[in-house]
């Protein structure tokens, strides 16, 4: 496992995305350790520089509402009983293959708190795939069959305290109450941390974005 910096980071993932065939780069870390944003980030980066990259995030896998609270499951959301694991897999499965066709992607609405259907298209000319979310290391299957396929994963590392109140604000600002946001940053969320931690040591590199 190495670290790499942003541009080091950059360059590699420049690599993959001009060597000749398609591939597959995930980007993993606890909630609020920075995925999406560097994810996103990477992407306009890519694309600006004339690159075919596309990104497809694991969040739009989580479980519909409805089906959570059918489960019993609403109040640990996020964990990873709430995603729709082998329909990620079998995403990634398909992208690998570039079989000649666009492949659509769910999206995760943080507004509406669910995940709308085929609202990411991959085209067949993308050279690179960025997917990010929480469980792209757990050593359990589907997600270990899911790894195999990604040619590298990315660990976001950042201080807890700092994850934390970043967590804490997104709670309330998308409508949770005080009250409501420390509870969930410090129970399943802080759960859902301390697992995805313990798969750093499998990550191909570690991000340092500070």
């Amino acid at each position: 496992m190495r670290s790499l910096d942003p541009a080091a980071a950059r360059d590699r993932a420049v690599e993959l995305a001009t060597r000749g065939r398609r591939a597959m780069l995930g980007i993993t870390g606890a909630p609020a350790a920075g995925k999406s944003t560097y994810a996103e980030l990477l992407l306009a980066d890519l694309v600006a520089s004339g690159l075919r990259v596309a990104l497809v995030p694991m969040d739009g896998y989580h479980l519909a509402q409805s089906a959570l609270e059918s489960l019993g499951l609403a109040d640990v959301k996020g964990a990873p009983q709430t995603f729709d694991a082998g329909g990620f897999v079998a995403l990634l499965g398909r992208l690998r293959q570039r079989d000649g066709g666009t492949v659509w992607a769910p999206r995760f609405d943080r507004e509406l708190e669910d995940s709308i259907a085929a609202s990411i298209g991959v085209d067949p000319e993308i050279d690179l795939v960025l997917t990010e979310g929480n469980y792209l290391l757990l050593d359990s299957e589907p997600w270990t069959t899911g790894r195999r396929l990604l040619d590298e994963v990315w660990y976001i590392d950042l201080a807890d305290d700092v994850r934390r109140a970043r967590l804490e604000a997104r709670h309330r600002r998308f409508g949770r109450s005080p009250a409501e946001a420390r509870a969930r940053t410090y129970g399943s969320d802080e759960s859902n941390a301390q697992l995805i931690a313990s798969t750093k040591a499998s990550a191909d590199a570690v991000l340092d974005l500070g």
